[in-house]
C-alpha cells in the first residue's frame, strides 16, 4: 500500500471497512470515533480530529489510514512529537507514505542523526525535486560533506524555476561556514536583483553585509525596503548599524535550523493558498526544528485563523516573546483571532494592554480603534484613532484609512461636521478612494445635502469599484433621492444580485419599485428585507410601508 502525503481520508475508509473489529461494541467505538474524526478533519478542527482519530486506532491498532490521519491531525495542531512514534510504526509496516517519511527525515535531523536522514533518501523517500534537493544538501552539511551538499545545490540551480531557493540555502550555508564574500555574492543577486524569498533572505542579506563591515550597504538594503514603513525590527536593525555594531548572523548558524527554514520557505510559497494544509504542515514542522523561531510562530498563526482555527492560532501567539521587536505584530494577531472567536471583550483587552507596553506605535491604536469599532463603540473608538493620529510623525497618503475609520465613528456619533472634515482629508491624501467617496457621498445623500456633489462621488466610486454591492446600492439610492426613480432602479437590481440577503439594499429597491408603480414588486422586496432581520427602527418602517403604502409614510413623516 501506498500513502501519498495528503489527508487519506478515502485510503482510511477502506482500511477501516476490511478491519472493523468483529465485537459489536468496539465496532461502535470505531465507527462513533471515525465519523467524528472525519467531521472534525472536514472542519480543519485539528484537536478534535486528534483526539477521535486516536481513539478509532486505538479500537483498530494496526490500521494504516487511521496511523496517516493520527499523525496529519497531531501535526496540524502542533504535537509532532506525539506523531513521530506513530509514523515509526507506519514505516515499520511498509505503509510507504510520504508523511510518514517526512515526519522520520525531520526527527532524525532534529537529533542531528544525519546519517540516518540521508538514509531515508538513498531507501528512496522522495517528496518533491525543491524540497528533496534543499534537504539534501542540508544534510550532507550535516554529515561534514560540503562538496556533496555544493554538488546538491549546483543540480538545483540548473533549473530556473529553482534557481532562487538553490542560491538562497546555499548563501545561508557559506554564512554558516564564514564565507560571507560568497554568500553576500549570492544574495546580491544577477543583474542587480538581489535575492529575496520573504524576509529571512532580507535579514540574511543585511547581516552577511554587516559581517563584511559594509554597513552603510547593510543600511541602504533596510532604507530601500522600509519605503518609509514603521517596521520595529528593522528599525532596531538600523539603529545598531548606525551605532556601528556587526551584526551577528541569526537566520540559520546550524544544519538543523537551515532545513527549518527549507520548510519555512516551502510554507511561504504555499501561504494564501486555497487549500493550505500542506503549507500548514511545512510550517509546523519549521517550527518543531526551530521552536524559538518567531516567524514561524507567526506564519503558522496566520494559516490556522486562515482555516478559522482560532484558539490554535492563539495558542502559536501566545508563544512569542515580549521581549522580541515583533511582540506587538504578535498580540494584534492575537487580539484579531480572539475577535474572531466572538471573545471580542478579550481582544480588545489585549489591545489596551499594547497601548501601555508600546504606547508610541501608531498602529497598536488604530488596532484598538478597528476592534472597538466593530463592536459598535464609537466613542472609544474615535479616542484610540486619536491617539494613532497624534503618534504620526508626519501624514502619509497611506494614512487615508486612519482617517477614514476616524470619520465613520465620529458620524456614528452624530458629529457630522468633524466626521465630513476626516472623510475630505482622507480624499486629500488618497484622491477617488471608492470606500471614502463611498461612505461620504451616501452620508451627503441621507442628510439630503449637496446632492450633486454625493452623485459625482457615489459613480466615481462605482467606476472603481463596480462590483461592491454596497456602492452600487449608493448609486442607486442617491438617484432615488433626486428624484431620478427610472433610473435608480438599474443600479438597485444590481446591488441585489451583488448582496441579495443584505435588507437595507432591499428596502432601497422597494422604494423604487413603488415610486415607478411596480407597487407588488415593491411589496414583495419590503418582505424580503424584513426576512433578513434589519435593525427595529428601519423594521418598523418597512412593516407601516407594507400596511399603508410608501406615500402615506412619507406623508406622516413630513406633517
Amino acid at each position: 500500500m501506498t500513502l501519498i502525503f495528503r489527508p487519506a481520508i478515502v485510503a482510511a475508509a477502506l482500511l477501516f471497512t476490511a478491519a472493523l473489529p468483529s465485537h459489536h461494541a468496539q465496532a461502535e467505538s470505531l465507527a462513533g470515533s471515525y465519523l467524528a474524526a472525519s467531521q472534525a478533519n472536514f472542519e480543519n478542527n485539528y484537536a478534535a480530529s486528534a483526539l477521535y482519530y486516536t481513539r478509532a486506532l486505538a479500537a483498530d491498532p494496526d490500521n494504516l489510514g487511521l496511523m496517516q490521519n493520527v499523525v496529519l491531525a497531531y501535526l496540524s495542531k502542533g504535537d509532532a512529537e506525539k506523531a513521530v512514534p506513530i509514523a515509526a510504526k507506519m514505516e515499520s509496516l511498509g505503509a510507504n507514505s510520504q508523511l510518514a517519511q517526512l515526519l522520520l527525515l525531520t526527527e532524525a535531523i532534529r537529533k542531528e542523526n544525519f546519517a540516518d536522514a540521508a538514509a531515508l533518501f538513498e531507501k528512496g523517500a522522495s517528496f518533491s525535486p525543491l524540497l528533496d534537493g534543499l534537504i539534501r544538501g542540508w544534510v550532507d552539511f550535516g554529515k561534514g560533506d560540503m562538496s556533496a551538499a555544493t554538488a546538491e545545490f549546483d543540480e538545483m540551480r540548473a533549473n530556473n524555476a529553482m534557481r532562487v531557493f538553490s542560491d538562497y540555502h546555499r548563501a545561508l550555508m557559506l554564512a554558516v561556514v564564514g564565507d560571507f564574500e560568497g554568500s553576500e555574492k549570492l544574495l546580491a543577486g544577477e543583474n542587480g536583483q538581489p535575492v529575496r524569498i520573504g524576509r529571512g533572505s532580507l535579514i540574511a542579506h543585511i547581516e552577511v553585509l554587516s559581517q563584511l563591515e559594509r554597513n552603510p550597504d547593510a543600511i541602504k538594503v533596510i532604507e530601500g525596503a522600509m519605503n518609509g514603513s514603521g517596521d520595529l525590527e528593522m528599525l532596531n536593525l538600523l539603529q545598531r548599524l548606525n551605532a556601528g555594531e556587526t551584526l551577528p548572523i541569526s537566520q540559520v548558524s546550524n544544519p538543523v535550523e537551515g532545513a527549518a527554514e527549507v520548510f519555512f520557505t516551502l510554507a511561504s510559497v504555499l501561504s494564501g493558498e486555497d487549500n493550505d494544509r500542506f503549507g500548514l504542515i511545512y510550517a509546523r514542522l519549521s517550527e518543531y526544528l526551530r521552536p524559538t523561531s518567531v516567524e514561524s510562530l507567526l506564519m503558522v498563526a496566520d494559516m490556522l485563523s486562515a482555516q478559522k482555527q482560532f484558539d490554535l492560532a492563539v495558542e502559536s501567539l501566545n508563544k512569542v516573546p515580549s521581549s522580541h521587536p515583533e511582540f506587538y505584530t504578535a498580540e494584534i494577531g492575537r487580539s484579531e483571532a480572539l475577535q474572531a472567536a466572538g471573545k471580542a471583550e478579550a481582544a480588545i483587552e489585549v489591545l489596551r494592554g499594547l497601548t501601555k507596553t508600546h504606547k508610541t506605535i501608531p498602529t497598536v491604536f488604530t488596532s484598538l480603534g478597528d476592534a472597538l469599532r466593530r463592536e459598535s463603540r464609537f466613542p472609544e473608538a474615535t479616542e484610540a484613532y486619536n491617539g494613532a493620529i497624534a503618534l504620526l510623525p508626519d501624514v502619509q497618503p497611506n494614512h487615508w484609512f486612519l482617517y477614514y475609520a476616524r470619520g465613520i465613528t465620529l458620524e456614528r456619533e452624530g458629529k457630522w461636521d468633524a466626521a465630513e472634515a476626516d472623510f475630505r482629508f482622507a480624499l486629500k491624501l488618497s484622491p477617488d478612494q471608492p470606500l471614502v467617496l463611498n461612505y461620504l457621498g451616501y452620508g451627503m445623500v441621507e442628510k439630503n445635502i449637496n446632492l450633486e456633489e454625493a452623485q459625482q462621488m457615489i459613480e466615481t466610486a462605482v467606476a472603481k469599484q463596480p462590483n461592491d454591492g454596497y456602492i452600487t446600492d449608493s448609486l442607486g439610492w442617491v438617484l432615488y433621492r433626486v428624484g431620478k426613480f427610472a433610473e435608480a432602479v438599474s443600479p438597485l437590481e444590481k446591488a441585489i444580485e451583488l448582496m441579495p440577503v443584505d435588507p437595507i439594499i432591499n428596502d432601497h429597491l422597494g422604494d423604487a419599485y413603488w415610486m415607478v408603480g411596480r407597487k407588488l414588486e415593491a411589496a414583495f422586496q419590503w418582505r424580503r428585507a424584513l426576512s433578513f432581520e434589519p435593525e427595529e427602527a428601519d423594521a418598523a418602517r418597512i412593516r407601516l410601508k407594507l400596511e399603508i403604502g410608501l406615500d402615506a409614510v412619507m406623508n406622516s413623516e413630513t406633517e
